[in-house]
This record gives C-alpha cells, sequence and structure tokens, in this order.
C-alpha cells in the first residue's frame, strides 16, 4: 500500500508558474533573476496559506541553478536542483524562528553564515514566523543581515509584518502577498480533481473555497476532508452537510419572508435553522453578508466584488431586483448590530427575532412611506373662505361642546360673534379669533370694528430653535392650517404655582441650569385679568424668565386651560445691608469712618495683603 499524501504537500508548488494567485510577485522574482540583480535580504509577508515559504524554497532553488530556463524557471536536472527536490541540498537552511527564537540560536545560523556554498552560487537562509524571534535576538541579527557576505541571502517570512522591529524591514525587500481569490483557488482545485479522479460539481468547489478564507492550504485540506466524506464524488449538498455551512436557500426564503412583512414565517424559518444546529451569530453575520451580496448585485459596476458561481449568480441578480436600495442598507445596519450585541446578549435567541422582526417591519415601513407621499392633506376648517367665523359654529356636531363668551375680556374682538367653534372635523381642530398668543396687552376701550375677515389660523408659541429651520413641505403645510382654541378656565393661585413647579422639577428645562433654579427660588404671584407676576432679585433671572417665557407661557397655558394667561418680570429691590469680604472692601469702609487712614497710607507706602 503506498503512502498517503495529503494535497496540501502533493501539489506544492515547485515552480513559479504553479503558484497560485500571485502572478506579479512570481513575475517580479523572475525577472529579478534574469537580471541578476538579487538583494541580500528579502521579506515575504501575507496570511497563512498563500505562498510564501513555497515562493522561498522556488526562488532558492532557481538562483542556485547550473542551467536555468529562458523563461527564468529552473531546470529541475542540475546538481543543484536534484539536491534540492531530494532535501538533501546544503545550500538551502530552513530556520523555525517560533521554536528557534532566541540569541543562541541566531549566533549559530551566524556561524553558517561564513562558510561558502559547495555547489551554486548561493547560500540561502529561509527564516518562518521571523515575528516570533526575540528583541535580543532580532538585535543579535541586525549587523549580519545589514551586511552578509557576498554568497549569503536571507529570506524572512511572516504572518504578522507589523511585528517586525522596524530596523529588520529597512534592510529587506518587502514583497506582500495577497489573499487568493475564490475564481483562483476554484480553478486550482478543479485541476486537483481532475488529477484524483474526483467529480466535482462547480457549486460545491465554490463553497470550499470560502470556507478556506482565501487560503490555498486550507482550500486543499477541506478537499481531502469532503473527498473521504463523499468517497470521491463531492456534490453542494455534501460539502454543506460536512462543513455545517448554511445553504444559501434559508438566507431566500428568510429575504421573501423580510420583503413579504410576515414576521411568523421569519421566525419559523429562523427555529428550522437552530434546530440543525447552526450557531446564532453565524446565522446574523450569514445574513449581513447576504444583504451586502444583494446589494452588490443590483449594479453591474459593483458585480465582481460577488464570487460565487455562475447559477448562484444568476438567483442572487433576480432577488436583488425586488429589494430596495433603502430596504438593504438598513438591514445590513439591523444585522450589523445584531451581531456586535450577540455576545453581550443573555437570550441570544430573543435578539435574533427581535432582529427578524425589526427586518420584516422594513418593508411595511417603506410601504407607508409611499402611501404618505401619496396622500392628500384634507383641510381643517368646513367653512368657505368668505364666511365669517361665528357661522362655523353651527356646524358644530353633537357631543363636542362649545365655548361661551366671557364679557370681562380685556383684549379687542372678544365679542360672542367671535367665540371659536369646532368644525365638524373628528380631529377635534377649532377656529380661533384673531388673538395675540404671547405678548402683553393693556385693555382699550371698545371700539367700531370694521367687518372681520377669516383670519389665518396663529400657533400658540414659536420656540427660538425652530426659527430658520427649513421644515418638511407636508409638515409645513400641517402646522398653517393648525388652528389655536380660545380657552378661559378659571384657577387660583396654588394652581399656578403648582403648574409652576411642575414645570421646573419636570425635566424640560433641565439643561437651561439657571432658568430652573430662578424657577425653584421664584414664586408667581397672580394679579388681575389672568396677569401674574414673578419677582427676581437681578436683572439676570430676569433675562433667563423672558428667554424662555414662550414655552413657559404655552405650558401654563395648556395645563390650566386658559389661553389668556400672561407674565410680568420684576425686579425686587433690597435694603439688605452690603458685607465687605475683601481686604479692600474692609479699608474702604474704614476711610469712610476715619479718612485719616488713607493719609497715613500714603506717608508709610502701606500696602493691603
Amino acid at each position: 500500500m503506498d503512502n498517503y499524501i495529503v494535497s496540501a504537500r502533493k501539489y506544492r508548488p515547485s515552480t513559479f508558474r504553479s503558484v497560485v494567485g500571485q502572478k506579479s510577485l512570481t513575475t517580479t522574482l523572475k525577472n529579478a533573476i534574469q537580471s541578476n540583480k538579487l538583494a541580500h535580504a528579502y521579506l515575504f509577508c501575507g496570511p497563512r496559506g498563500v505562498g510564501k515559504t513555497s515562493c522561498a524554497r522556488i526562488f532558492a532553488k532557481t538562483i542556485n541553478c547550473l542551467n536555468p530556463a529562458a523563461d527564468g524557471e529552473a531546470c529541475n536536472e542540475c546538481e543543484s536542483c536534484q539536491a534540492f527536490n531530494e532535501q538533501r541540498s546544503y545550500n538551502i537552511h530552513e530556520l523555525d524562528a517560533a521554536s528557534n527564537n532566541s540569541v543562541d540560536d541566531i549566533r549559530s545560523l551566524i556561524d553558517q553564515v561564513r562558510i561558502p556554498p559547495a555547489i551554486g552560487k548561493y547560500k540561502v537562509f529561509i527564516i518562518d514566523e521571523v515575528h516570533m524571534l526575540s528583541s535580543a535576538a532580532f538585535n543579535a541579527f541586525l549587523k549580519t543581515l545589514e551586511e552578509p557576505p557576498h554568497h549569503a541571502l536571507f529570506i524572512l517570512a511572516t504572518t504578522e509584518k507589523h511585528k517586525v522591529l522596524p530596523t529588520i524591514l529597512s534592510r529587506c525587500q518587502i514583497y506582500d502577498f495577497s489573499r487568493i481569490s475564490i475564481a483562483d483557488m476554484v480553478e486550482h482545485l478543479e485541476y486537483v480533481a481532475s488529477q484524483e479522479n474526483v467529480t466535482a460539481e462547480p457549486e460545491a468547489l465554490n463553497v470550499i473555497a470560502q470556507k478556506a478564507d482565501g487560503g490555498m492550504r486550507d482550500a486543499l485540506s477541506i478537499f481531502d476532508q469532503v473527498v473521504s466524506f463523499t468517497n470521491g464524488n463531492i456534490t453542494y449538498q455534501a460539502v454543506i452537510d460536512n462543513l455545517n455551512v448554511l445553504d444559501y436557500e434559508y438566507y431566500f426564503r428568510l429575504t421573501d419572508a423580510i420583503l413579504a412583512g410576515n414576521v411568523r414565517s421569519s421566525i419559523l424559518i429562523l427555529n428550522e435553522i437552530l434546530s440543525k444546529g447552526f450557531d446564532g451569530q453565524n446565522i446574523i453575520t450569514g445574513l449581513a453578508a447576504h444583504f451586502r451580496d444583494l446589494l452588490v448585485c443590483k449594479d453591474e459596476a459593483t458585480l465582481i466584488l460577488f464570487e460565487v458561481g455562475a447559477s448562484i449568480r444568476e438567483r442572487y441578480k433576480e432577488m436583488a431586483k425586488r429589494c430596495p436600495d433603502q430596504l438593504l442598507f438598513k438591514a445590513i445596519e439591523l444585522a450589523n448590530t445584531c451581531d456586535l450585541n450577540y455576545r453581550a446578549s443573555r437570550n441570544k435567541r430573543l435578539l435574533l427575532e427581535l432582529t427578524l422582526i425589526q427586518l420584516c417591519q422594513l418593508s411595511n415601513a417603506g410601504q407607508a412611506a409611499d402611501d404618505k407621499k401619496k396622500g392628500v392633506i384634507e383641510p381643517i376648517a368646513s367653512g368657505t373662505p368668505g364666511q365669517p367665523v361665528s357661522q362655523g359654529a353651527q356646524a358644530s356636531p353633537q357631543g363636542q361642546p362649545v365655548r361661551q363668551p366671557v364679557q370681562s375680556s380685556g383684549y379687542p374682538g372678544s365679542p360672542a360673534s367671535q367665540q371659536p367653534a369646532d368644525t365638524g372635523n373628528n380631529n377635534g381642530r377649532v377656529v380661533t379669533s384673531n388673538m395675540p398668543s404671547s405678548a402683553t396687552v393693556i385693555p382699550q376701550p371698545p371700539a367700531a370694528t370694521p367687518p372681520k375677515r377669516p383670519s389665518r389660523p396663529q400657533h400658540l408659541g414659536t420656540s427660538l430653535k425652530e426659527i430658520g429651520v427649513e421644515k418638511p413641505k407636508n409638515q409645513m403645510g400641517q402646522q398653517e392650517n393648525r388652528t389655536v382654541q380660545e380657552m378661559v378656565n378659571q384657577f387660583t393661585e396654588e394652581d399656578l404655582v403648582r403648574c409652576w413647579d411642575a414645570y421646573a422639577t419636570s425635566g424640560i428645562i433641565d439643561k437651561k441650569v439657571y432658568l430652573k433654579n430662578t424657577m425653584i427660588n421664584c414664586k408667581p404671584v397672580l394679579q388681575e385679568n389672568y396677569f401674574f407676576e414673578v419677582g427676581v432679585h437681578n436683572p439676570g433671572q430676569q433675562d433667563e424668565l423672558s428667554n424662555g417665557c414662550v414655552d413657559l407661557l404655552n405650558y401654563l397655558r395648556a395645563q390650566l386651560r386658559n389661553t389668556r394667561i400672561q407674565m410680568r418680570v420684576r425686579i425686587i429691590e433690597t435694603n439688605e445691608k452690603h458685607l465687605a469680604y475683601t481686604a479692600t472692601e474692609k479699608f474702604e469702609h474704614l476711610l469712610t469712618v476715619n479718612p485719616v487712614l488713607g493719609k497715613l497710607k500714603d506717608e508709610f507706602n502701606l500696602t493691603l495683603d
């Protein structure tokens, strides 16, 4: 029985031509060999399984080849090439820095550098995982790496370039190996399958390539595992069963349920997936990747970012046409947020179900937004513009009270003909009289007024933050149509103080600390005609109340159900005796008692401490 060799070793590249996915780097190395422009130190860095050590061995064999080919490849026939292929070459030394990272190991290597090669031109030292060397070993290696003998050449390989000392990096030519693309890995796996007489579906090889995450060695190891599982007949279903990979079909079913807004169906699909033993975090990360793939499939320019088989690609393109861009953007965000919160969640399944519920609501929210754009805002008042406002009171439906006129009003335009009435609309909005909302009005004697025109609805109050802010058209239209209902409800000073304290402590003005403290320390006093007066101690408190009076009055009017409430702010004059605290103030006070102290200070040139 022949000894079995795994595919990762059996099909390891032996020439630059057989290296997968690193064409630009291999071309550069071959050109350097052909032009005889070789550096004394190279650094190969990149992810695992992309060909760093393999390229280092091929490079070492090629530069020592006695009869190199015209294309820069080794001949594999000379004594040097045969010694290398049979692993008996003394010109190539490999050192694993992970297990030989001490200063003594580097000093032993430096001793070997002095000995010239027996066959060939160069003695090549390949140090793998060079970032594992200790700081002392790096420092011992610096001088030799900077000025090695003419026959010595160093090739360093690492997966973590950032851990290598900058002094080492500056002495090397750096080659960055890239991750191998899925297309290149699938092509190489098809070649290996043909050599091993194994039948394989392209979709199955594509799943293996995706699972390998850019490493050819991992892909070949997975390939051997699947071949043993399927007995030489690799199918898509067998691969996803063996590798515990979630099928595309589940993601397509979840997408259909999300587009339909079917919460129950999506939760049942999640339960079906979890019952098969899949991890919840893998499910949500796969769903986020699925939405990302749908997004890149919507445009031909980004389709190159989608690396799957032809049949799956067409299905993704069909599904992408049904998914709006905004839905995909929000879906990716929700899935990513769930992934970030998954580890800290106490109830992980509930987190997944909540995310699916939010995803299902995206399609419903989009439909509601479309309906809202197509809708028409209904007029608030049912009367025609030419009709007086008082006629609208006759159309008041039964069950909605009409406010009675108030005779003792100090405002102009307060006869009964101008009293507000319901408009017959179920939204509760009524037409108001032409009355100012937040300005102090001086009572005037009644005068003859011209015929009234339909007054434009006025706001109860306007915040300073709203000035200069552009609002959406639909919001502006609704605000213009909004009306104010005149309310004249009786209240006591205790009611006023209670609402005053509630406004100060409700959290509405927590960011306005000075205003909050002023309201807590200064209480209102009720006057006539629904006026109240607030006594403050300084102009700063007066300014704070004046600046915040609009929101404050709107709150009090709404709570006390009286739109005629007005406020006056007055500074209280106090006769408190000013006390001297500083040395200067004390001295000035003594001067008023005894002016001779000033002369004493000047004659003796005294100063105050």
